[in-house]
């Protein structure tokens, strides 16, 4: 080789060797992978911009190398640099890779599985990005990882059972994802593991007991998931290095173990949020480094261990809401104590608030809300110097606030509402100058809001609702700048609101109603600019508003309703985030103002009852979200503007008591949520509007007094929601539609004083929910009165006056027991009034000609007779009369029984024949029987022909079946019924009248049936019969009758039992009159051939 050659050698073994050094100083590969890394990703922040082959692979950003002189990257940590994107496959060439951290970024995607080619790395952190998808099973071939956190992901599925042969893993955090299934039992494996971080994902399942190999495990937090089962005691015995124990809000059940008191390395215990039940175990009290411990929100019982008094470190102890009880834990208290904050809200505890509190030194927060504490609020409570919260709140605590509450200058939160407390709120409470928010609402304080107030110059919010609290608003709350909330309603308070108050700049809420404020509202009250609730009604206060109430323009919902208010409401119509506007039942005058629509969310309207005049303003069409309009009682006229139709939401609107006119508006119809419409006492013309029948929810429909004419639209039967129908003082002709059957719910029509005609449809009897009124008065409804109308059981009023009905008066209408008021009047009723009707005044039935019988004139034969009837009245009159000769046949032989029954003549001597006030079933007689006195003993003979002269008055009319009173018709048996009442009277001695059978809800007829079927029942075992008789059996029997021995007891019922056949209320089911005469003659000659019978009768044959 000459010289030539060996120089071209020498130079190219040269550039060999640099490109092998340049080679060497980028790292080959590694850098080509990084470089593809950084391209395959969006980097806004510019973080890996210098990485350049002309820099030193070690000296890019974010790169850690291993050994500098090759370039073995073994750390990428980039995290917190707004990265986006897809993680590229390239970093899966970084074979010498230990250490990746990608966290807090913008990175998106599946976690790839080709980081498992990453066979060095210990430490991979991608938490904190976008990642969605499940875990890679192929991480768990990672077997040198140690630290594996990918939490605060969009991650789902199950956490990948293959984790488990990661055994060098000390680190797992897969918190706050979307992670599924349950813990796999493989992750007990991992022996070397101290954190496990599980929490805010959708874990369910129970927890596995194998994880209590993880002997080295000091963090275990599984909270917010949906576990469930118990806490294996198993899992407890293994952890005995753990320090933090968080397994708070899934659905763990049963008691907690005893075991957890044995881990004395525990800091941490939260188990709150569960299903745990069981008492609190004793050994929790030997947790000596235990620093916090919620058990809050479970099922736990029981007493309160004493043994807890031991945790000297403990700072946090939360039990409220659990079902536990007993009194105050005083151990807990003890001087030496490090307890900052304790809650036994809602649960059981009872007794005093102990004056031994005072020993719980650091308390920062004290809440024993919702319990059972009685007994005043110890005056010892003012020695807890650090207190900043103090919640006593829903107790039974009486006596006085302490006014050593002023020592707590600390005090940030004073919660005492719900409670019996009473006397004055005490002057020192202006000592506490941190005090941001004092509730003590609904108590039974007493006296002045103090002065002293004023200085508690950090107050935010003041609560004294529902109290006693008299005198005047206190000046000095104008001193409290930072105030945002003042509530003072339903108190006593007088006077007139200070103006102080607009010093107030802070203040969003005011309520000062139901108290007693007089004066005006003062001008000051303009300068409240973040004013947001502002409530004054239920006062007294009156005059106008102040123009510079038109400042407050964040005011959302205002209520000064019942004062005494005046002038114009445009003050308060300058804000445009109104909610709701009430101003009702005050004397405010002039128009609505127009700037009312400019409050596009505006719910509620309320100015009745007002003098406000001019046209109802079409602006108001602009409040898309109003769902109540009231307006009503004022001085409005014009037509209702059709831009209210836009407002879909309306679901009440009250225009009562205007001067509104023109014809109801159609588009009404297309209002669907409307649920009440009132236009009644206006002026409106033309037709009910079919379109109306559009608005099936709605619940009254009130027209009346208006001039509105037409029909009643048959399309009615949409309204199938309508309670109140009220259409009474218009025009309205025609008839009422029978679709009205399907207003099912409806509890109130009135129709009255229209021009309506034709029959009343017997539909109206369907509707069973009638209950206030049913008023179809001053029409010109002609027909009979449809007996449907009686199954209107809850009905309070009837009125059907001032009509042309006709025919006769339902008997049904006596079923109606809610009825109060009943109105037939000025009608063209005819025949007889039933009886279950006769309890009615007489006003119920005047000027109807035809109507006859209680409480009217009694009816007479030939009352409300046509010729058409004479020849069929005759015929009965006739067939009345032949049949009265039996029943005078029948009564004779009833006397002759009874008489052979007692020779001493108790019977009827110390009584009338028949009842002087006798008006059962129409028939009135009386007759007095005359009594002599022989020997002193009371004695009577009754001779034939005064027994005649008794039953004398016994007309045809008077003794006949209760049907013919009802149907003027009688039959061959219409007479016995009255036969029958007459032979119960004379065995009872009781009149049909009786009061005893008006406070039983029974007449006569039933009282003597009950009787006759109790002895009847009775017989067979014989308890009526024997010396033991059944109580009843005998009460039906006059005591002037007794005693009567067996046999004379059997014909006494024998009788009965013939009254009772008698006075059956089927006619075709009683007995004819021939009959019952031959079985009472029958009775009678028995009598005479009885032994017993005869020796009583011996003396007295005038009865023959």
């Amino acid at each position: 080789m000459g010289v030539a050659g060996m120089t071209l050698l020498l130079v190219f073994l040269m550039l060999l060797s640099a490109c092998s050094g340049r080679m060497a100083k980028h790292g080959g590969d590694e850098v080509s992978a990084l470089l593809e890394f950084r391209k395959g990703l969006r980097d806004p922040l510019g973080v890996m911009q210098g990485w350049s082959r002309d820099v030193h692979v070690c000296k890019w950003r974010g790169v850690e190398c291993g050994d500098a002189e090759r370039g073995r990257v073994v750390g990428l940590n980039l995290s917190s640099s707004s990265i986006e994107g897809v993680i590229p496959p390239s970093i899966s060439r970084l074979r010498h890779l230990s250490s990746l951290d990608l966290s807090s970024n913008r990175l998106s995607g599946a976690i790839p599985s080709f980081l498992c080619r990453l066979t060095n790395l210990t430490n991979l952190l991608l938490f904190s990005n976008n990642f969605a998808g499940s875990i890679p099973k192929d991480l768990g071939s990672l077997s040198r990882l140690e630290v594996l956190r990918i939490g605060d992901n969009n991650l789902s599925g199950e956490i990948p059972a293959e984790l488990g042969n990661c055994t060098n893993l000390r680190f797992l955090a897969l918190a706050s994802c979307s992670l599924t299934g349950s813990i796999p039992t493989e992750l007990g494996k991992l022996i070397c593991l101290q954190n496990l971080i599980l929490q805010h994902n959708m874990l369910n399942g129970s927890l596995p007991k194998e994880l209590g190999n993880c002997e080295n495990l000091a963090i275990f937090a599984a909270d917010n998931n949906a576990l469930h089962g118990d806490i294996p005691p198993e899992l407890v015995r293994g952890l005995k290095s753990l320090r933090i124990f968080n397994l708070a809000n899934n659905t763990l059940s049963g008691e907690l173990p005893p075991e957890v008191g044995e881990i004395s390395t525990l800091t941490y215990v939260n188990l709150a949020g569960n299903r745990l039940e069981g008492r609190i175990p004793e050994s929790l009290g030997t947790l000596s480094n235990l620093q916090t411990l919620d058990l809050s929100r479970n099922i736990l019982v029981g007493a309160l261990p004493e043994t807890l008094g031991g945790l000297k470190n403990l700072e946090y102890l939360f039990l409220m809401d659990n079902q536990l009880e007993g009194t105050f834990p005083v151990s807990l208290c003890d001087r030496n104590t490090t307890l900052a904050h304790l809650s036994l809200a809602n649960n059981g505890f009872y007794g005093d608030i102990p004056k031994e509190i005072v020993g719980c030194q650091n308390l920062v927060d004290l809440d024993l809300t919702d319990n059972q504490f009685n007994g005043s609020i110890p005056v010892e409570i003012g020695e807890l110097a650090q207190i900043a919260q103090l919640l006593l709140n829903n107790n039974s605590l009486t006596g006085n606030i302490p006014s050593s509450i002023g020592q707590l200058t600390n005090l940030e939160i004073l919660s005492l509402f719900h409670n019996r407390l009473t006397g004055r709120i005490p002057s020192e409470i202006g000592k506490l100058q941190n005090l941001k928010i004092f509730y003590a609402y609904e108590n039974q304080l007493s006296g002045n809001i103090p002065e002293e107030i004023g200085n508690c110059s950090s107050l935010e919010m003041v609560d004294l609702f529902g109290n006693h609290l008299n005198g005047s608003i206190p000046v000095s709350i104008g001193m409290l700048k930072k105030l945002s909330f003042l509530h003072l309603r339903q108190n006593d308070l007088h006077g007139e609101i200070p103006s102080s108050i607009g010093n107030c700049s802070s203040l969003q809420t005011l309520d000062l109603a139901d108290n007693q404020l007089s004066g005006r509202i003062p001008e000051a009250m303009g300068s409240l600019h973040s004013l947001e609730f502002f409530m004054l009604y239920n006062n007294s206060l009156e005059g106008p508003l102040p123009p510079e109430l038109g400042n407050c323009r964040n005011l959302t919902r205002i209520n000064l309703s019942n004062n005494k208010l005046s002038g114009s409401i445009l003050p308060l119509c300058f804000s445009s985030h109104l909610l709701s506007f009430d101003l009702t039942n005050n004397s405010f005058q002039g128009r609505i103002p127009p700037q009312l629509g400019n409050s596009q969310d505006l719910e509620r309207i309320r100015l009745g009852n007002n003098l406000l005049t001019g046209r109802i303003p079409p602006e108001i069409g602009n409040v898309m979200q109003l769902s109540i309009l009231d307006l009503s009682s004022n001085r409005l006229t014009g037509p209702i503007p059709n831009s209210l139709s836009v407002c879909k939401n309306l679901t009440h609107i009250d225009l009562n008591g205007n001067l509104l006119f023109g014809e109801i508006p159609s588009w009404f119809g297309t209002l669907s949520g409307l649920g009440e419409l009132k236009l009644s006492s206006n002026l409106f013309t033309g037709p009910i509007p079919d379109k109306l029948c559009n608005c099936t929810n709605l619940l009254t429909l009130s027209l009346a007094s208006n001039s509105i004419s037409g029909s009643i639209p048959s399309c009615i039967s949409n309204l199938v929601s309508l309670n109140v129908l009220s259409l009474e003082s218009n025009q309205l002709t025609g008839p009422v539609p029978p679709s009205i059957r399907y207003c099912q719910k409806l509890f109130e029509l009135r129709l009255a004083h229209n021009g309506l005609d034709g029959v009343i449809p017997l539909e109206i009897g369907s509707l069973q929910n009638l209950q206030s009124m049913l008023d179809l008065s001053y029409n010109r409804f002609s027909g009979e009165i449809p007996p449907s109308l009686g199954s209107l059981l809850k009905l309070e009023v009837l009125d059907l006056s001032h009509n042309a009905l006709e025919g006769r008066v339902p008997k049904e209408l006596g079923d109606m027991i809610s009825l109060v008021a009943l109105n037939l009047s000025r009608n063209h009723l005819q025949g007889g009034i039933y009886p279950s009707l006769a309890h009615w005044p007489p006003s119920s039935f005047l000027d109807n000609a035809g109507l006859c019988g209680l409480p009217l004139a009694l009816c007479e034969p030939s009352t409300g007779s046509s010729p058409n009837n004479v020849a069929r009245l005759s015929r009965s009159w006739v067939l009345a009369i032949s049949l009265f000769s039996t029943l005078i046949l029948a009564l004779i032989l009833v006397f002759t029984i009874l008489m052979h029954l007692r020779s001493q003549d108790k019977f009827l001597s110390r009584r009338r024949l028949l009842s002087s006030s006798y008006d059962y079933y129409y028939y009135d007689s009386s007759r007095p029987a005359s009594r002599t006195q022989k020997k002193g003993v009371l004695e009577r003979r009754w001779t034939f022909e005064e027994i005649m002269e008794a039953t004398d008055n016994l007309s045809a009319a008077s003794v006949i079946g209760s049907e013919y009173a009802y149907s003027m018709k009688a039959t061959e048996k219409s007479d016995v019924y009255s036969m029958g009442i007459v032979m119960m009277e004379l065995v009872s001695g009781r009149m049909p009248t009786d009061s005893r059978f008006g406070e039983a809800m029974e007449d006569m007829v039933k009282w003597v049936q009950r009787c006759v079927t109790s002895r009847s029942s009775s017989s067979s075992s014989g308890d009526c019969g024997g010396t033991s008789r059944s109580p009843g059996c005998e009460e039906v029997v006059d005591e002037c009758l007794k005693p009567l021995s067996q046999p004379d007891l059997d014909s006494v019922f024998e009788l009965l039992d013939i009254a009772v056949e008698c006075t059956r209320s089927n006619p075709s089911d009683r007995p004819a009159a021939r009959h019952v005469s031959d079985r009472l003659l029958h009775m009678s000659r028995r009598h005479r051939t009885t032994p017993n019978c005869t020796k009583r009768v011996s003396s007295s044959t005038d009865y023959d």
